[in-house]
């Protein structure tokens, strides 16, 4: 028998599976990438009586690979807050799934745990840029300004650096993150001693700056669109930039955009704060695309489909501009 821990890379990804590793230590092979490598659970051979475990990850996404896995004899633990469609009948099969806007997969696992280690959870809702919610959940540790600033800092760090087109890309891979984590009861701890973390920060608040001296090419009261130039910052920037517009600018949706080495482009789509759905179901009109309610992505979009793109958020919101 194997087990694996199959998470995706970001901060919701990897606070969640800190959580349920602390809760029920277990010796597992790790499956992991950047934030959008979603197809992961086809990596894996399962045989019979395996133990996969699945955080942050989408099942409509991996159903095929999971339909096998089950036929295989493998038991399955799914984890996740994106959509999931419908889910298999089996007995080896347990789902903890919850496509609410206002929650992640690390809240997820905490309501599981019975808050057993929510510090992790915070963090996790922060890089989430679920800030409403995270600063909730604080509240019941009694946690004060300095601490709570530190836990969005560190849920920040961790989910910018998943963003890549490849791990290359990334400072740190998100498996070799984990082992690192896995040292740390404290979040504030780990984040205090591990000299990556504040590298992180550097450069991600650098790889901000730039972003945010870029113009829109398309805005209104309801929907903005940012193209972002063909630049390693560019790429390790994207998703903690359309998390920060929506912070910035919560009555409206946002798209941000960037090229890929074939020619393609990628995409990360954020839903307004204050009408957090439908982010999800745009995205998923387009080959590549997928998420949740509040925040999605389109891996490979051609030229000609930015067009539809834009069409579909000003539908969705409502849009008047031009």
């Amino acid at each position: 028998m194997t087990a694996y821990d199959i998470f995706n890379g970001d901060a919701d990804g990897l606070c969640a599976l800190q959580q349920l590793r602390l809760a029920e230590p277990c010796e597992a092979v790790l499956v992991t990438g950047t934030k959008r490598e979603i197809d992961l659970l086809g990596r894996v051979l399962p045989q019979p009586d395996d133990a996969i475990t699945v955080l942050d990850v989408s099942l409509s996404r991996n159903r095929a690979a999971l339909d096998r896995a089950l036929d295989a004899g493998a038991r399955v633990r799914w984890f996740d807050h994106h959509h999931a469609g419908e889910l298999p009948a089996n007995a080896r099969f347990e789902a903890h799934i919850d496509e609410s806007p206002q929650t992640c997969t690390s809240l997820i696992v905490d309501r599981l745990l019975d808050g057993a280690h929510r510090a992790w959870a915070v963090a996790g809702a922060f890089g989430d840029n679920l800030g409403a919610e995270a600063t909730r959940l604080a509240q019941t540790l009694a946690l004060d300004a300095r601490v709570l600033r530190a836990l969005r800092e560190l849920g920040q760090n961790l989910n910018y650096n998943a963003y890549g087109e490849h791990v290359d890309d990334l400072l740190i891979a998100p498996d070799a993150l984990h082992r690192l984590m896995r040292r740390y009861a404290d979040p504030l701890a780990f984040a205090a001693h591990e000299p990556c973390i504040e590298a992180l920060g550097q450069r991600r608040r650098a790889d901000l700056a730039l972003a945010l001296s870029l113009e829109p090419e398309y805005h209104s009261a309801r929907v903005a669109l940012y193209r972002l130039p063909d630049a390693s910052w560019a790429r390790r920037i994207g998703g903690t930039f359309a998390h920060e517009l929506a912070t910035r600018h919560p009555d409206r949706a946002h798209a941000v955009i960037g090229p890929n080495a074939d020619g393609t482009w990628w995409a990360s789509l954020r839903a307004p704060l204050t009408d957090p759905r439908g982010a999800g179901a745009i995205a998923r009109r387009f080959h590549t695309g997928g998420g949740r309610e509040g925040a999605a992505g389109i891996e490979r979009l051609a030229d000609g489909e930015l067009g539809a793109l834009q069409a579909a958020l000003s539908d969705r919101y409502c849009d008047r501009g031009h």
